[in-house]
């Protein structure tokens, strides 16, 4: 029997529409209710997927055509969401907004590939009847895709309401399940291009539950429950909640640390479930108040905001010098983005500078406006730890520093920038013994290589200490 998984997808004409507050809001609301929801985000986004999970009490998968194939978003779909009652997934941009006149990576897209129904929010901002003209296009723009349903978002009084109501009803044939006024008070702070991180509010289960009931006093759920259950059976086998380890048999499992802290949070659940499931064993290590790092065979420095952090970072003195000590006496450290302006040699903000760990002759400034933002593509060209060259990669680049090489003579880049802005618009990837760092990304879901490469090289770490303690040992003797 086929997968039924209750499914919907909360989308919308463009960005910045009131996605994110309504699906966090239904995530909440059926989670109160004592539903597990299963939350998910269409993209490579972060913040957006941290806040979600935190409205349903469990972790949020991205999906992402750009990253992974049909058949890896459906398993990964059904895989996640085998234990729960209904599916959240927020899609991002506008519904049909992709990389290409074809729109290839947008949210309709998605839909289609899950088979799920598309609710649409359109936000009526100082508009009536034109509205059902804009969801009428939507429906003929694409008629295999399932949009059963409209929500009207920041809807100014009962008049508007009305006249949209009708005009979408009459011409799209198609129900309005929903009408939120304008509301005077937003408790989703914003910084950047979004929100600000959940783990950063002080307010989290204020706002959250601040959209919990936006929804439920303005939204008709049953509609949507219902909807959702309608959805058509997906083909794919879902795979048993236990986590596959590997068959190596050993002794002890490779050690691999996960800075994870306020400073960097930037993980998919699917990057940390790669490495259990190859068999390591994860170690939770926090940059801002550990004065070192613990016994490791590997590290992962996910991204983050260590801007927001730079303070606290910079004055844990004996952990920075720690972390160099191990790179420098060869452990493997793989590190994205806001690792990398870690491990540079200082981090200037509002003009101030703040020393980093210093594992590469760089530094890195903040800038107003993001140098980096987008889907990515890299070509491996140079000898380095992880990945053979030849090896292309996919990934998701979004960030506000640009380096400032000191000694660019000491500089060795490892990766080509076929698309997207890396270091320079031309290569990224900095590499110095077994430490690799990018600001790219990289999404395990689409690719193995990745944690199949980190725990490698950690059980090769494990087996040269567990060797040169052999041969000390002998010595003594």
């Amino acid at each position: 029997m086929l997968p039924l998984a209750p499914r919907i997808i909360i989308s919308a004409l463009k960005g910045g529409s009131g996605k994110t507050v309504i699906s966090l809001g239904l995530a909440a609301a059926w989670r109160k209710k004592g539903y597990r929801v299963a939350p998910f985000k269409k993209g490579p986004d972060f913040i957006d997927a941290g806040w979600l999970a935190v409205a349903a009490a469990r972790p949020c998968h991205n999906l992402d055509p750009f990253f992974m194939t049909h058949q890896q978003i459906v398993q990964s779909f059904l895989n996640n969401s085998a234990d729960a009652d209904l599916s959240v997934i927020e899609g991002n941009r506008g519904l049909f907004d992709g990389l290409d006149l074809e729109g290839c990576c947008s949210t309709a897209e998605l839909g289609r590939m899950l088979k799920s129904p598309v609710i649409l929010i359109v936000d009526v901002t100082m508009a009536t009847r034109t509205v059902a003209a804009l969801v009428m296009g939507c429906q003929k723009f694409d008629p295999g895709l399932k949009i059963p349903a409209v929500i009207l978002n920041r809807v100014a009084g009962s008049r508007q309401e009305n006249l949209v109501r009708n005009a979408v009803e009459e011409y799209c044939g198609l129900p309005v399940i929903g009408s939120v006024p304008k509301l005077r008070e937003n408790v989703f702070p914003e910084r950047h291009m979004g929100l600000v991180p959940h783990l950063e509010s002080q307010y989290a289960e204020k706002a959250i539950e601040w959209a919990r009931g936006v929804v439920e006093g303005n939204i008709d759920l049953p509609i949507i429950w219902e909807l959702a259950h309608a959805a058509e059976a997906l083909e794919g086998v879902t795979e048993d909640r236990a986590e596959k380890k590997s068959s190596r048999i050993e002794q002890e499992p490779p050690r691999i640390g996960v800075i994870r802290d306020r400073a960097f949070w930037f993980y998919y659940p699917e990057n940390l479930k790669q490495l259990e499931g190859m068999g390591a064993h994860l170690v939770e290590v926090n940059a801002m108040i550990d004065k070192q790092l613990p016994d490791l065979d590997a590290l992962y420095i996910g991204g983050g905001f260590p801007e927001t952090q730079a303070e606290a970072l910079a004055k844990n003195r004996s952990f920075k010098e720690s972390l160099k000590r191990m790179i420098d006496a060869g452990l493997p450290v793989y590190a994205e983005c806001g690792g990398l302006m870690y491990l540079g040699e200082s981090l200037l903000v509002d003009g101030k500078s703040y020393p980093m760990v210093g594992a590469f002759p760089v530094a890195f400034v903040l800038e107003k406006k993001p140098q980096g933002h987008g889907y990515t593509i890299l070509e491996v060209v140079g000898q380095n730890p992880y990945y053979p060259v030849g090896e292309k990669l996919k990934g998701h680049e979004f960030h506000y520093s640009r380096p400032v090489f000191r000694r660019p003579e000491e500089i060795i880049s490892v990766f080509s920038v076929r698309r997207g802005r890396g270091l320079d618009g031309k290569k990224d990837g900095l590499c110095t013994k077994n430490l690799l760092a990018t600001y790219t990304h990289l999404h395990a879901g689409g690719n193995a290589l990745w944690g199949r490469s980190l725990v490698n090289a950690a059980r090769r770490s494990k087996d040269l200490e567990t060797n040169n303690i052999s041969n000390h040992g002998e010595k003594g003797d």
